[in-house]
């Protein structure tokens, strides 16, 4: 059945994708889609990549904090040039997620240990995701006016559900899986290195900060597409539509980043009076100016490594760490 599920759900998920793009392209032709194309310029692309920089570099510091506090050293350097290839990659291949995966693992295997190395990536997008639901739980509950009555009772309490739900989750298997021998070699791990990796009083708040220096950017990003698709709604107004667009993007039907955004944007739009077209326009605009700001990791993914990995294990904090596991 597992083996099954595997076979099946990359496929699945590309399907749902493109189902997405084809419904939105039934309902509202092409004009949205290629209007969006027609209207980017130079400055929009420039500036595309100043932010694309700015986020880039604030994903980097967070790695990096994550990983020293994991007893492994890594560039900040080194970092960037990982994260803008992991960021480029994101962007064309099916999933949004393979460049992240493609760091983890490659990052884990210089390190010595391929499991810390994706623990260690998963933790720091995990904060990104903390300071994402507590923004977009923020500007709904401050603003429900400005979706539609319909969607404010639907997409206002979805994120509040999944977060206690992944919080009961989280609860049951403390509470009657940490005696299994899967308990041992799995969840314990993980939760050590969370505790070591983000909850620990020295690093959360510079995680939680990069976070927030993150999401600015990509909501100035955003803001940057509706004006260049031509919208003339106040910040204010676009404000929700954008949180609940970047909620959409970490949905993983997507491909390539596209999908579930356009989908999302076309209905929050309408729903705000703004027009499906609009939204798909301003999101047609933004995927194309991020995928601007992933373009130097193509010049990385080409010619290598900026610097030359130089992956440092703290030998004090690693023998900290490993202490534990073998005693138990």
């Amino acid at each position: 059945m597992r083996s099954l599920t595997r076979a099946v759900w990359p496929w699945l998920r590309l399907l749902i994708g493109a189902g997405i793009l084809a419904v939105l392209l039934w309902r509202l032709g092409t004009d949205a889609f290629l209007n969006g194309l027609r209207v980017i310029d130079a400055p929009a692309v420039l500036a595309a990549l100043v932010i694309g920089l700015v986020t880039t570099v604030a994903g980097a510091a967070r790695w990096c904090l994550v990983l020293r506090r994991l007893g492994v050293g890594l560039p900040l350097r080194t970092a960037v040039a990982d994260c803008y290839r992991a960021v480029f990659l994101n962007t064309v291949l099916p999933g949004g997620v393979l460049g992240d995966v493609h760091r983890a693992v490659r990052h884990g295997q210089s390190s010595g240990d391929v499991a810390r190395g994706v623990r260690a990536v998963a933790i720091e997008r995990s904060g990104g995701q903390v300071v994402l639901t507590a923004a977009g739980v923020a500007v709904l509950w401050a603003r429900p006016s400005i979706v539609a009555a319909a969607g404010r009772h639907l997409v206002a309490p979805v994120p509040v559900a999944v977060a206690c739900a992944l919080v009961l989750a989280v609860v049951a298997v403390i509470r009657w899986g940490r005696h299994t021998a899967v308990w041992r070699r799995v969840a314990a791990p993980v939760l050590t290195d969370v505790r070591r990796g983000l909850l620990a009083r020295d690093t959360w708040p510079g995680v939680m900060a990069l976070s927030v220096a993150g999401l600015l950017g990509h909501v100035t990003l955003f803001l940057i597409a509706a004006r260049v698709a031509g919208s003339s709604a106040p910040v204010s107004q676009l404000l929700p539509l954008i949180v609940l667009a970047l909620f959409a993007m970490g949905l993983p039907v997507n491909i390539g980043g596209w999908g579930p955004r356009e989908g999302v944007s076309a209905w929050a739009f309408a729903a705000a009076g703004l027009g499906a077209a609009e939204g798909v326009t301003v999101a047609v605009v933004y995927g194309v100016l991020a995928f601007v700001t992933g373009l130097p990791g193509a010049g990385v993914l080409i010619f290598g490594n900026l610097a030359r990995p130089e992956v440092q294990l703290e030998e004090k904090v690693l023998t900290e760490y490993e202490a534990p596991r073998r005693c138990a």
